[in-house]
């Protein structure tokens, strides 16, 4: 086997255990079955290795088998170096004919190697003196990488070709020309593990499974459903580790072999049972039961602003029934921008606080905090009741006084940032939790904020609120813990918002529709991604941009919001904004969520295509607000890349949240879409939610079958899928 994939021959190991836990004193490592042994046992991982495997969630050999390639690549067949294409990867075998040093932007070691049949140029920015040493002329080497196209010449297509820092080894000009005898596999790596020595603790680990097969029970071969293909677990996993030579590439690429496919029913399995495990834990914790008063509903109805929908009505029911249990309400809101969700929070929320309990609203951002506090405290004080707002920016006696009221339980309506968590933040009687746009917070501070409310046993209710709204197929799994409210109706007097894609040459047009549209008496919005002027991204900085729109449109009013602004100069701008003393707001995406302006009715969203799908809906959904006709316009720099184009054109065809939300899922993955990509949350081995996604129905009635016939082998399926992910979930 050649040293790029293995330095050595694979170490076989004796059977040995280990302890049911591996260290008491620790809280990052999980929990280990008896047969399963550790990871340190392997030729070569030391303990600095070990650490770095640990970043990768590897502990053990089976969480080494689990720990599967996301590609592969073809090192199968040697080319000859006439046959080479620009953008493959490929093997390629010569004798080193010169190396030299070259000099220019950065200093290279430029290496030539030929065969019977062309030359080839490899080129390294990182090399040492042996290595420049040890290619010497004559040397025998063979490589691996992307062949790349080193400029034009003449009429020709190409001056030549080259490899940029190959791997190599070296070889036996003498020796039979042999590859590979499988396809080689690619890992998720991190800093200090390279891809060798991943493949060399892999090898290891797939020689100690062929001699102990037992140490992975396979609970599901004889209970998968019908359409679901039965291939045993040990060769599913020797084959996604080392596919031979005729494997079918494109099926595997793409997550459709019959091996992928069987793993990939066990990982949603597993994450299905270890939600509703977490689900069935939370609810043996005890809750203050808050029984439903009509008196109450009647009050809360006559101060309300405007007429709640059918949707809002049966949301509020679902919630308030939630309430009235003695185990702490799970609940998640979701509905497309613009649909009323905090309504809901803020009825459900009067309610509890009418009863002499207190009631916290987390916001992801000061504007939108602030604008909750300023929805919410004229209806509360018709309720007699007082709710203060608790942000980074509030100083000194103001703050000792806020924190003084809560502590004693005068207050009962806390809205605020991350700043409601803090330790210096003391609550009387927390009874629930509203948490807004949940994806944009950390699992942690959800974790600390529910800690905070925990008072002689009995924990908060807690409502989690998304405007990422997905289909309910999917909601089920990916929030199999929460029970699941959907606002599907849009309140009265919303109208689609008109959307436009334009490239930046249009600027003019756009500038001359801004100027008719506010001389009408209408606002607008002009969103920049950056602060400042980039190279890279050549994005147009919203300070500029405020510039330019001003000597370009002289007669109307233009206000600047960023996030560099001091949060009093924020509300200052916002305030001004509300009250139709500007007409233009530029601004960059601090406005995403939560702004409500009625009378702007124009967004211009600059360099567009440096945006996700999920923002761009967000930011679309700041207007429309009102009865006139609402549209935005997507101003985008060409060209457009094949993702952007995609995303553009998505947002031009459809408003409806959902659909975006599937797209933006698809595009992104499911880390990304829902915030969790540092928190271990929804980070799957090989399942794939939007490809995957038939599955889920199939996966529901399995879960309910093992917990009946094979309720041992629940926790197996979890430890084994989910492993240390899983203490997460509990916030």
């Amino acid at each position: 086997m050649p040293s790029w994939i293995y330095p050595g021959k694979p170490c076989i190991l004796p059977v040995t255990t280990v302890s049911n836990r591996m260290s008491s004193n620790s809280d990052k490592l999980p929990i280990v079955e008896k047969k399963d042994i550790c990871v340190t046992r392997l030729k070569g991982v030391g303990p600095q290795v070990a650490q770095r495997l640990s970043r990768l969630g590897i502990y053990t050999i089976r969480d080494v088998l689990f720990h599967l390639p996301h590609r592969y690549q073809d090192r199968t067949q040697i080319v000859p170096i006439a046959g080479l294409q620009p953008g493959s990867e490929v093997v390629v075998q010569g004798i080193v004919s010169a190396t030299k040093l070259q000099f220019g932007k950065r200093r290279s070691l430029l290496c030539t190697i030929a065969d019977d049949t062309g030359s080839l140029k490899l080129r390294f920015f990182h090399f040492s003196a042996s290595q420049k040493a040890a290619l010497s002329e004559g040397t025998c080497i063979r490589c691996f990488g992307e062949v790349r196209a080193t400029g034009q010449f003449g009429r020709s297509r190409f001056s030549g070709l080259e490899m940029i820092h190959p791997e190599y080894q070296y070889s036996d000009p003498g020796a039979p020309l042999q590859a590979e005898e499988c396809l080689t596999p690619v890992y998720p790596a991190t800093e200090g593990l390279q891809q060798r020595s991943l493949r060399a603790i892999s090898e290891q680990a797939l020689a100690y499974l062929e001699n102990n097969t037992e140490l992975l029970d396979d609970w599901l071969t004889d209970s998968m459903p019908d359409d679901i293909d039965v291939m045993s677990l040990v060769s599913a996993i020797n084959f996604l580790h080392r596919p031979p030579p005729d494997a079918p590439v494109t099926e595997l690429l793409a997550g459709n072999h019959a091996s992928q496919q069987r793993l990939v029913f066990e990982e949603l399995l597993a994450r299905h049972l270890c939600m509703r495990q977490l689900k069935k834990k939370i609810q043996k914790n005890k809750a203050l039961a808050i029984s439903s008063q009509d008196r109450t509903s009647a009050r809360l109805d006559k101060i309300l602003p405007y007429a709640l929908t059918g949707a809002q009505k049966r949301c509020i029911a679902e919630v308030m029934d939630d309430l009235g249990k003695d185990y702490p309400m799970q609940r998640l809101v979701q509905g497309d921008v613009g649909c009323g969700k905090t309504m809901i929070a803020v009825y459900s929320a009067f309610y509890v606080a009418s009863e002499g309990l207190q009631v916290v609203i987390m916001a992801p951002t000061e504007i939108l905090a602030e604008q909750h506090f300023n929805n919410i405290q004229p209806l509360a004080s018709q309720l007699g009741l007082e709710a203060v707002c608790i942000t980074g920016k509030i100083k000194g006696n103001r703050r000792v006084d806020i924190l003084e009221k809560i502590q004693s339980g005068q207050v009962k309506i806390i809205i605020g940032t991350h700043a409601v968590f803090q330790d210096e933040v003391n609550f009387d009687r927390l009874a629930y939790i509203v948490v807004d746009e949940q994806h944009r917070f950390g699992v942690t501070q959800r974790l600390t904020l529910l800690n905070k409310g925990v008072r002689n046993g009995l924990y908060p209710h807690q409502l989690i609120m998304s405007a990422t709204p997905i289909p309910r197929t999917l909601a089920m799994s990916i929030y199999a813990d929460l029970d699941c409210s959907i606002v599907d109706e849009m309140p009265p007097g919303r109208s689609p918002v008109n959307s436009v894609v334009l490239p930046d040459e249009r600027r003019d047009d756009i500038l001359s529709r801004i100027r008719e549209a506010c001389r009408e008496g209408r606002q607008a919005y002009w969103v920049c991604p950056l602060i400042d002027e980039s190279e890279v991204l050549q994005c147009q900085a919203a300070v500029e941009t405020a510039t330019i729109l001003s000597a370009a449109l002289p007669d109307l009013r233009i206000g600047l919001i960023h996030g560099r602004l001091k949060p009093d100069e924020k509300e200052i701008v916002m305030k001004q904004y509300k009250q139709n003393n500007l007409d233009i707001l530029v601004a960059t995406t601090v406005i995403e969520v939560g702004v409500d302006v009625p009378n702007a009715s124009l967004m211009v969203i600059e360099n567009s295509e440096r945006l996700g799908l999920s923002q761009l809906h967000q930011l679309r959904g700041r207007i429309g607000r009102g009865r006139q006709e609402s549209s935005c316009i997507f101003l985008y720099k060409a060209p457009l890349s094949k993702v952007a184009y995609k995303r553009l054109s998505i947002m031009r065809n459809t408003n409806d949240g959902f659909e975006i939300a599937r797209e933006d899922l698809a595009l992104r993955g499911p880390g990304e879409v829902f915030g969790t990509q540092q928190s271990g949350l929804m980070q799957f081995k090989i399942a794939d939610l939007p490809r995957d996604e038939y599955m889920l129905p199939k996966v529901r009635q399995a879960a309910e079958q093992l917990l009946h016939e094979h309720p041992i082998a629940v926790q197996s399926l979890i430890e084994r899928w989910v492993g240390q992910s899983a203490r997460y979930w509990e916030a």
